[in-house]
């Protein structure tokens, strides 16, 4: 039977003319409609109608969205969501003047979890992670990257991938997997890097396109990580079996990671808290998108992104939370659109085209998903106000309803009613 969501307040298309990206002033318009409802047929979108213009609604399954307005399911495009333990510690240090590079060189960082992951069995991520998707589900979220990295060996990076893929199996929404081992180097091998390096081109990267566990190949190209050179033997690797790439980089600092992902054609660029300015207008030559990251720089207190100047230069520009115990421990996306249109001058407008139809195409999803268009998968999320501009002004509040996923309804907060 049709669905028909019927009478929103407004439905934020953030439509793309078929382009289905959004850079520039382009990232302003999202194609805002009042009294009109939307038809979904076999799990996608069959139209978007005038109101005055429905007639027969008992050939309609009806879902009343009166006083609410629709937006596209969110994507979140960049997380770290499963892991095990706590960094509390190490967050005590950061307060006290300790920065990231420093704990990291220490021993300390990115391998404190990865030594509580090792210690979890395959189970004990799945029941870790659970929650945490349902916590991002609740909030609209209908696409979810979620990033290996916390393993840095072959039989605990495998485990992360096997854990993400079963959750992407259990989950009505997807889930789409990363394989972040050139994350950093560990512990044992940090003087034996050609070690570590070996195990993810010769071991790591053949296994797991062979098993299909990975969509993307990340990495992360900083001081206190992989250089230029070693990101570049990964990225190698990793086109030849057929993965698609993304990088951690100019987070901290500048040692070439950018100009390597782009000349790799890497699907997203993640971070750039300390982008200079000549960069720019590489980024704005490129198909890359920019995912930039603000809960990040909240988190350690340090530079935020350039969003202005990239997006006015017609970069394209994605938003997404970073969820991981280190670095961001946050997993509101309400907190980071209010980041976003704060400390990034965002406006409303590009915040929301930056989490639906450019954070999809920094996911390759973008022709199924980010927006509302005839023949798309009819993704949805709900939200209880009149008007757009109240998910920026509530701040950390969840004003989200409904999530839709395929056309079905997959969380619903009847409380809010």
């Amino acid at each position: 039977m049709l669905k028909l969501l019927k009478n929103p307040e407004q439905i934020i298309t953030v439509n793309t003319n078929g382009k289905n990206f959004k850079f520039g002033k382009l990232q302003n318009q999202i194609g805002l409609l009042s009294e009109h409802s939307i038809i979904i047929e076999n799990n996608l979108i069959a139209d978007i109608i005038p109101n005055a213009s429905i007639k027969n609604e008992s050939t309609f399954q009806i879902i009343d969205f009166t006083k609410k307005i629709i937006l596209p399911g969110l994507v979140e495009s960049h997380t770290h969501t499963v892991f095990a333990g706590s960094r509390s510690i190490e967050f005590m240090k950061k307060l006290k003047g300790v920065t990231y590079d420093e704990i990291a060189k220490s021993g300390g960082g990115i391998n404190t979890t990865v030594t509580a992951v090792r210690e979890k069995s395959f189970e004990e991520l799945v029941n870790l992670t659970i929650p945490k998707i349902k916590n991002f589900i609740s909030q609209g979220v209908t696409t979810l990257e979620i990033k290996s990295g916390y393993g840095l060996n072959f039989e605990n990076e495998i485990k992360m991938l096997n854990v993400i893929n079963h959750l992407n199996k259990i989950f009505p929404i997807e889930i789409v997997s990363t394989f972040l081992g050139a994350h950093t180097f560990p512990n044992d091998l940090k003087n034996k890097r050609e070690v570590y390096l070996d195990e993810i081109i010769l071991k790591m990267l053949p296994f797991i396109s062979e098993n299909k566990l990975a969509e993307f190949c990340d990495g992360f190209c900083e001081t206190s990580a992989f250089t230029p050179e070693e990101i570049e033997k990964v990225f190698i690797r990793a086109k030849s079996l057929g993965l698609k790439l993304k990088l951690h980089s100019e987070q901290f600092n500048n040692i070439g990671g950018l100009e390597k992902a782009l000349e790799h054609n890497a699907i997203s660029i993640d971070h750039l808290e300390v982008l200079k300015e000549n960069q720019i207008e590489k980024l704005k030559n490129s198909d890359t998108v920019s995912v930039l990251l603000p809960g990040v720089s909240y988190f350690l207190n340090y530079d935020y992104a350039p969003a202005r100047k990239l997006i006015d230069n017609d970069c394209t520009v994605a938003l997404a939370t970073d969820y991981n115990p280190g670095s961001s421990n946050i997993n509101s996306l309400s907190l980071i659109f209010s980041l976003a249109a704060i400390k990034l001058k965002m406006t409303p407008e590009e915040i929301i085209s930056a989490y639906t139809i450019n954070a999809a195409k920094s996911l390759d999803r973008n022709l199924q998903v980010g927006s509302i268009e005839l023949g798309k998968k009819a993704d949805f999320s709900i939200f209880d106000t009149l008007d757009y501009s109240e998910l920026i002004y509530n701040v950390n509040s969840n004003l989200n309803i409904m999530t839709i996923k395929n056309g079905e309804i997959i969380y619903h907060n009847k409380e809010r009613e």
